[in-house]
């Protein structure tokens, strides 16, 4: 009887006008908007604080609230402030000399409904739970290291530094916030500049994390277990014409896969509680693979997805360990899947070592991390390369400047939302750090004149 009772409700349902809904679109809309808000909100609070402690820095909501939480993505930005939060800690009873670490953020979004729920994997960062999931217990994480703060110092006088000065002001973008800057010349700091009332600590990459993940594809290279011109094992079998899509043509944003914009935003894997899995696997073929230009998270998520297997043995811990990146932290959906197309967090110093392993052609510490080869691989255009003003190419997982003036044309950079950059110029032996959180929609920051300034200073 049940059974029945819910078919015939269904069938209601869909010989329902569009005008006979319970909700409008537009209710619906603003319901989704609140959700999504909630689970941004949660997110940060939990990953920048958690993060922070984890690198031995600090960090107050009221901090969170004034960089991360300040000039987010329409309509969320005005959302966010009117939410109410509460962040819970726990005392490791087996360490119980540590200080409590962030358990869980709870953000309210709607009457009635279960708050958004960020829960801290410790050792792992945060992942942003389903909405509506109830009773969440925590689940086993690899044990937090206790760190001591990064100090920088600088090792030799430099002319760059009143060009990092100049970063900290609206030189490059009348509405920019820069958090930080660090130049690298000839392995040495040149140059080191932080902005007013921002201790150094981890921030997101948001898509910085895609050049993180085409340096773990180069590191399963490197050992023997993948194959970069081999099938990515898109589609359901042997006879979908997805399965045709290596992981080059993943990393290089041309799978011919449907977005549906650009760049896909994947709210609801960042902020909504779904998984890699339901958001980023499945999308239908339209063009040829390797025949058009088109960013896409999912690309870079399906990338990672294809070399999942070696994560359990390599993970990306492992890497960054063998890199020094002790700040960095790959976090992962609730069910364990790492968002490698933005979700990492990181410090400066973490990404200047990023650049230099690959200033170094993929060696550090006198070790092949990376195959040799791999930096001419993934900044070479070899795809098709995107359109647009910028006149930015495209290489795999790294944004190229080979066409901007005054720019040595084996510039390569890696690129994130709100200004994140990391810009290795190899026939300089320099890399660039800038960290920031830019207002959506601003100006942004202009990675490209200020790299020309680091450049012509070093050559007075």
């Amino acid at each position: 009887m049940i059974r029945i009772t819910l078919a015939a409700a269904a069938g209601l349902l869909i010989a329902a006008p569009a005008n006979a809904q319970s909700i409008s679109q537009s209710d619906l809309q603003d319901r989704y908007d609140r959700a999504l808000a909630a689970g941004y909100k949660a997110m940060f609070l939990c990953s920048a604080i958690a993060n922070a402690e984890r690198n031995g820095a600090t960090r107050t909501p009221e901090s969170v609230m004034e960089w991360e939480l300040t000039g987010i993505q329409a309509p969320l930005d005005d959302i966010v402030r009117r939410l109410p939060h509460r962040i819970t800690y726990r005392i490791d009873p087996e360490r119980p000399q540590m200080a409590p670490e962030v358990d869980m953020v709870a953000v309210e979004w709607a009457e009635g409904a279960e708050p958004r729920v960020a829960r801290h994997l410790s050792g792992r960062g945060c992942a942003i739970y389903p909405i509506g999931t109830e009773d969440i217990e925590t689940p086993e994480g690899e044990r937090a290291r206790s760190l001591a703060p990064r100090m920088f110092v600088h090792t030799m006088p430099s002319p760059t530094q009143p060009v990092a000065d100049l970063a900290l002001t609206d030189q490059y973008g009348v509405d920019a916030r820069t958090t930080q800057i660090l130049i690298r010349h000839n392995t040495r700091l040149a140059a080191y500049a932080t902005a007013d009332g921002w201790e150094p600590g981890p921030q997101r990459t948001w898509s910085v994390a895609k050049s993180i993940a085409a340096t773990l594809v180069g590191a399963a290279v490197q050992r023997g277990e993948v194959n970069v011109m081999d099938s990515a094992g898109l589609g359901e079998s042997d006879e979908d014409p997805r399965r045709a899509i290596t992981i080059d043509q993943l990393l290089r944003m041309a799978s011919g896969r449907y977005s549906d914009t650009p760049g896909n935003r994947t709210d609801p894997l960042y902020f909504g509680g779904a998984t890699v899995d339901e958001v980023a696997l499945d999308w239908p073929l339209i063009h040829e693979p390797g025949s058009v230009y088109r960013y896409a998270n999912n690309d870079t998520l399906a990338a990672i997805a294809a070399i999942e297997h070696t994560f359990q043995e390599h993970s990306p811990a492992e890497l960054f360990d063998r890199l020094d990146m002790t700040g960095a932290v790959a976090e992962t959906d609730w069910q364990g899947n790492y968002v490698l197309s933005s979700q990492v967090w990181a410090t400066a110093n973490d990404l200047l070592n990023l650049g230099e392993l690959h200033l170094r052609d993929g060696v550090w510490g006198g070790e092949r991390i990376l195959p040799e080869g791999w930096v001419e691989y993934i900044s070479s255009p070899a795809g098709p390369q995107p359109g647009g003003s910028r006149g930015w190419g495209y290489g795999a997982g790294w944004w190229l400047l080979n066409n901007s003036e005054g720019i040595p044309p084996d510039t390569f950079m890696a690129a994130g939302n709100r200004g994140q950059y990391i810009v290795v110029v190899p026939s300089r032996d320099v890399v660039i750090v800038r960290r920031g959180e830019d207002p959506a929609g601003g100006s942004g920051f202009d990675i490209v004149a200020f790299t020309r300034d680091v450049l012509a200073a070093l050559d007075e």
